[in-house]
């Protein structure tokens, strides 16, 4: 792995991928999602970007990206019937994917918020984030793996967290947030070892995007570092960038965004 250039005033190429490729990118409608539909329109080895999110109708700001190499589709992860119908559309248009992002991701939400002692703890968030953070992204894998091209380069990339570290974590607290993003990344590594076995050319990875001002840290931004957090154009640039530097060879890879690998 080639750590990131952190250039990021021309457009990325993604030269590591086939030209006319395909991507694309689930929770899309707004943060890091949208960011990444930004940068991956303005990327000329993509032929297409499916922007994919709950409800479409009421993302606006996707909706105002729309053009002829936008197709915005409805996904919600926590449904393995909405999972299956997206797959099952983009099958019998014969879609072959080449880059697969899943940016969709629950630290907290009305009613729900990350857990400061294990007294914090309840049943009800811990599913509604495990099937965010952890299920929702290895169904989707699971939904999509016939559908990732078998020629040239090809990704699927899951947003982690290095809160998700094991052995990292020096500083407790958040036990569902740190706990999912742990098994999405076991359920990753665990893909990536039998997608070497029937897909030898997909790269599966988990990337830690940084602290990315969007609507997610919001909440926790005043303790970040001065120069620590980024704004969505950055960071989608670098996470593209680590993407394009993947090799086969990594597959199943905790990486951070500047391409350096993380503790697991």
């Amino acid at each position: 792995m080639v750590k990131t250039s952190r250039h990021h005033g021309m457009t990325l190429s993604l030269h590591s991928f086939p030209e006319a490729s395909i991507a694309l990118v689930q929770g899309a409608s707004r943060g890091l999602g949208l960011g990444l539909v930004d940068a991956l329109l303005e990327c000329p080895r993509i032929e297409r970007v499916i922007a994919s999110c709950r409800d479409p109708q009421a993302a606006a700001a996707l909706q105002s990206r729309a053009c002829s190499r936008l197709q915005i589709e409805p996904l919600d992860v926590t449904d393995s019937g909405s999972i299956g119908a997206l797959a099952a559309r983009l099958a019998a248009r014969d879609v072959r994917l080449n880059l697969v992002v899943n940016a969709a991701g629950l630290l907290h939400r009305p009613g729900l918020a990350p857990e400061k002692k294990i007294e914090d703890l309840e049943p009800e968030a811990l599913q509604q984030v495990f099937a965010v953070n952890a299920f929702g992204p290895a169904l989707l894998l699971k939904a999509l793996r016939p559908l990732l091209a078998r020629e040239g380069k090809c990704v699927f990339a899951a947003i982690s967290a290095r809160v998700g570290s094991i052995g990292d974590n020096r500083l407790g607290g958040w036990y569902a947030y740190r706990a999912s993003k742990s098994a999405l990344n076991q359920l990753m590594k665990t893909a990536s070892i039998e997608l070497k076995r029937r897909n030898h050319n997909v790269v599966i990875a988990c990337l830690h995007p940084g602290t990315t001002d969007t609507a997610l840290s919001r909440p926790f931004q005043a303790n970040v570092p001065a120069g620590k957090l980024f704004p969505v154009e950055r960071t989608s640039g670098y996470l593209l960038e680590v993407i394009d530097g993947l090799t086969e060879q990594e597959s199943g890879g905790f990486f951070a965004w500047d391409g350096a690998r993380i503790d697991w």
